[in-house]
């Protein structure tokens, strides 16, 4: 029985990072429509499973769910958009205060990877690419820091933040900010933890600021082809 339960759970994992990811790197847009028949088509996956999974990313506020019409990409407000960054401030000022010299060595590998197709994203200039490098930035000093529960907590966040972003942000293209996240990780290497902090949350604030707050139409993906 547990077995069942496992092979459950792990589906509807499957399904809900599938739908994530499709949102964090912007081809399923905020107020977009999700039709679980499709889902279950793109994703080959059961219908219950599916239903889960949506309920799951309700509960993240990434998705909502309202009667008569179904589930949609989460269209988040205006104040919403300031409330993520003040969580992000607050969670990613507490994951690089608990990171060490030792653990950066640790993960040294895995940083330098990170930082060269972070790199090569930006000198690309693809949207997607882009998007998904720096969201992975943050999400490998999550990762770092050893914090399973600022992780968990950062990575609803980042999925949140890409909707704020498709929304609301001024250019078409992110700005690159390989030199902050540079800098970031030099203090860490030095053990600067507040120059860090300080680096963090200044760069925070900047991607705040390219917010304008005025809604975008852009062209959408078929659900198919966002997933796959």
């Amino acid at each position: 029985m547990s077995q069942v339960a496992t092979a459950k759970q792990r589906e509807v994992q499957r399904i809900v990072d599938a739908l994530s990811l499709a949102i964090a790197q912007h081809r399923l847009k905020p107020g977009r429509r999700l039709v679980e028949a499709q889902i279950v088509e793109a994703l080959k996956a059961n219908r219950n499973h599916v239903q889960a999974a949506l309920q799951r990313l309700a509960l993240q506020h990434i998705v909502t769910i309202e009667p008569n019409i179904g589930a949609m990409v989460a269209h988040p407000e205006a104040q919403e958009a300031r409330e993520i960054f003040i969580a992000r401030r607050a969670i990613e000022s507490a994951i690089v205060a608990s990171i060490t010299p030792t653990q950066m060595a640790q993960f040294a590998d895995d940083i330098d990877a990170q930082q060269k197709a972070e790199h090569a994203a930006t000198g690309q200039q693809d949207r997607r690419d882009i998007v998904r490098e720096l969201s992975a930035f943050h999400l490998l000093l999550a990762k770092v820091s050893g914090n399973k529960v600022l992780s968990e907590i950062l990575s609803n966040l980042m999925v949140r933040s890409s909707l704020i972003v498709a929304l609301y942000q001024r250019n078409d293209v992110p700005s690159c900010q390989c030199a902050e996240h540079g800098a970031i990780l030099t203090a860490l290497k030095a053990g600067n933890t507040e120059e860090a902090q300080q680096i963090m949350l200044a760069h925070l604030n900047e991607l705040e600021a390219e917010l304008d707050l005025t809604e975008v139409v852009s062209e959408e993906l078929s659900l198919s082809q966002a997933l796959l």
